[in-house]
């Protein structure tokens, strides 16, 4: 977790700067953005939907300094545990990390289900009479097959990863490539009336509906943090990783997002009965090149989209092993494959927890996963990840920073506004399914595990409150 070797039988650091970038921009894009085009259309009413990538670009910029620097001082695996665990563990036990691990463990294994319920979707464009309970058991198979596939050595998982990466970036193109070839000016940037008129609440309830579907589609940027402990390095790749990768997919999102409303009329993405609502890219290829073409890069984005679900289970599954290993969490998550050097446990947890995610998206909604998804996060990972970047400047200024972030405080500032503004319009963006009551009631289960755990570790509150004394010399001070 300190940077420092990694003890005998632990993780190994073999992941460089090109293949992180690629773990983060193929967890990002993934199916992402092939899915929530007419999302943010909808939450929009019109072209003007374009915004709420923007905003979203602005959060996940600003949140990815947070982690960037964070991620360069603490690279082990698990990210936010480190940063909390480092930050607040002294005031409040391992309350903070335990919260963090807890929640984890739905919000990313929910962000999985998301790619998996659009691959789903986008196969219903080859096969148009797919639905029902064959399409369950299609998403749970692809669950499976990515699963089996993690059961290796992360050696393997990063070449793999690298040619994955290579056919998203090609879906991607191939997408905006047509889009150009028949792009209209009077489709992409005709607003209906009042598009932007600031005074009202209507704008404003789509603003905030709009940023949760962008930072959604930008979630991932994380991925590599997760991974601390297997990047060389990590004072250097993991920031440059997150920036290089976030810059990247913002300036792929926008041509996307762009060229897609020049091709297909807006009213056709928010039509149930209409291919653009749930293939609009294929649906994009369709009109351009045909439908022979379509076919390919639909195939294309479903690799795509199974490249996502691969990548987030690779870094979300580290999450609760450095928790276990340091008592943090419950101790068989604390265990590696004998030979090829994973969590098991974690791998096979957040599995299920997937399969689960995706079977409540196919039978609700995509925005309504969604919506709990990010409402989850949002106060044990995002805000208070915020803190703790603010309590440690403070507390350890000592502390190595190999990357530092630009205009401190600013960036964070604009991210903890930017988080709650989301947590604030979850319920009113998504009436009837009480995200943000579901997110707490996530929250007051996990205090009651917690207290279980601390119980049988007979640690706090039933044990001695640990002391910055009581810090194990040189840890987290040095980073490889």
């Amino acid at each position: 977790m300190s940077g420092s070797p990694p003890p005998p039988g632990g993780f190994v650091r073999r992941v460089g700067l090109f293949q992180a970038t690629a773990i983060n921009m193929s967890q990002m894009c993934g199916i992402g953005p092939f899915v929530t085009i007419p999302l943010m259309v909808a939450a929009f009413g019109g072209p003007q939907a374009v915004v709420g990538f923007v905003a979203g670009a602005v959060l996940a910029l600003c949140d990815g300094l947070v982690w960037a620097e964070l991620g360069a001082a603490l690279p082990g695996s698990g990210g936010s545990y480190v940063y909390l665990s480092q930050a607040f563990r002294y005031r409040t036990g391992r309350l903070l990390p335990f919260l963090f691990v807890w929640t984890a463990m739905l919000f990313v294994p929910l962000i999985m289900s998301t790619g998996v319920v659009g691959f789903v979707q986008y196969l219903g464009y080859l096969a148009p009479g797919l639905g029902g309970p064959a399409g369950d058991l299609i998403g749970l198979g692809v669950i499976a097959l990515v699963v089996l596939l993690l059961w290796r050595g992360i050696e393997h998982i990063a070449r793999i990863t690298a040619v994955m990466w290579t056919v998203m970036i090609a879906s991607v193109v191939l997408v905006i490539a047509a889009a150009a070839t028949d792009f209209s000016p009077h489709l992409a940037f005709t607003y209906p009336a009042g598009a932007f008129d600031l005074t009202g609440g209507h704008f404003w309830a789509g603003f905030a509906a709009g940023l949760t579907i962008g930072v959604y589609d930008y979630l991932g940027y994380n991925t590599t943090a997760y991974m601390g402990a297997e990047i060389k390095d990590p004072g250097r790749v993991l920031p440059r990783s997150i920036i290089y990768s976030i810059l990247g997919i913002m300036a792929i999102y926008l041509l996307l997002q762009i060229g897609t409303l020049g091709v297909v009329d807006w009213h056709r993405m928010s039509d149930p009965g209409d291919i653009a609502s749930t293939s609009v890219a294929s649906a994009v290829l369709e009109r351009t090149w045909g439908r022979g073409a379509a076919d390919t890069v639909t195939v294309l984005i479903l690799i795509t989209a199974f490249a996502s679900v691969f990548t987030g289970l690779l870094g979300g599954s580290r999450v609760p092993y450095d928790a276990a290993r340091d008592r943090v969490f419950f101790r068989p998550y604390a265990r590696l494959h004998p030979r090829h050097r994973f969590p098991t446990l974690g791998l096979a947890t957040m599995g299920v927890i997937t399969a689960v995610g995706f079977l409540i998206g196919r039978h609700t909604d995509l925005a309504t996963l969604i919506q709990l998804l990010t409402t989850v996060m949002v106060i044990v990972q995002a805000l208070a990840q915020i803190v703790a970047l603010t309590v440690l400047r403070s507390r350890r200024p000592d502390l190595r920073r190999p990357y530092r972030m630009w205009l401190y405080p600013l960036p964070s500032l604009v991210a903890f506004v930017g988080w709650c503004v989301i947590y604030a319009y979850a319920d009113r963006n998504s009436p009837g399914r009480h995200p943000v009551e579901w997110s707490l009631a996530w929250l007051i289960l996990g205090c009651g595990a917690f207290l279980v755990w601390a119980r049988w570790e007979k640690v706090w509150p039933f044990g001695p409150k640990e002391s910055e004394e009581d810090r194990p010399a040189g840890r987290n001070t040095e980073t490889v």
